[in-house]
């Protein structure tokens, strides 16, 4: 249900490779203030059961299977991520040996080896920081404070969280942060 990193076409206030559904953005254009929320303790994601990860008023409590399902889809995007890395890093060090071998290149193969350098160090850099987004998604969601704005503290939506489980803020949150 989640984009790939570096995807685009959601909204402005939407995270890299967050998905946007109707469903959500219905939600978001009648979202409650924050102060009419109903604050949600911190919750621990299996030792409480299905019905323990934060949501917002109105919306139907977390199943097992859906819990499963998120925990399974952020381990799988997480492995992902170590390959791309690894083959990032390995292109990169093909290219670096490559680099002492240009003995008879001109300026252009020179360019062209190093723009594709440049671009494999930025494919790994960004992987690595989504990776280390999607570990701390899944050891917010083993302990506690997952499903929670980082911000202000309520919950950030289930339908958020379902699209885009990387997320650490809520929709106003986040708004009032791309404003900045």
């Amino acid at each position: 249900m989640t984009g790939r990193p570096g995807t685009t076409g959601g909204p402005a206030w939407a995270e890299p490779g967050e998905a946007a559904t109707v469903r959500y953005k219905a939600e978001a254009a009648t979202a409650k203030p924050a102060a009419s929320r109903a604050r949600v303790a911190p919750a621990v994601a299996h030792e409480g059961g299905p019905g323990s990860l934060p949501v917002r008023p109105g919306e139907d409590p977390w199943t097992d299977a859906e819990v499963t399902e998120l925990l399974e889809q952020l381990r799988g995007e997480a492995d992902t991520l170590r390959a791309e890395i690894q083959n990032s890093e390995e292109a990169v060090s093909g290219l670096m040996r490559d680099s002492g071998d240009g003995a008879g290149d001109d300026q252009v193969d020179a360019g062209t080896k190093n723009i594709s350098r440049e671009h494999e160090l930025s494919l790994a850099a960004n992987a690595r920081e989504t990776l280390e987004q999607t570990e701390r998604a899944l050891l917010r969601l083993a302990g506690t404070g997952f499903g929670l704005c980082e911000s202000c503290g309520e919950p950030i939506g289930k339908a958020r969280v379902q699209a885009f489980p990387r997320a650490t803020l809520c929709v106003q949150c986040k708004q009032k942060q791309e404003r900045r």
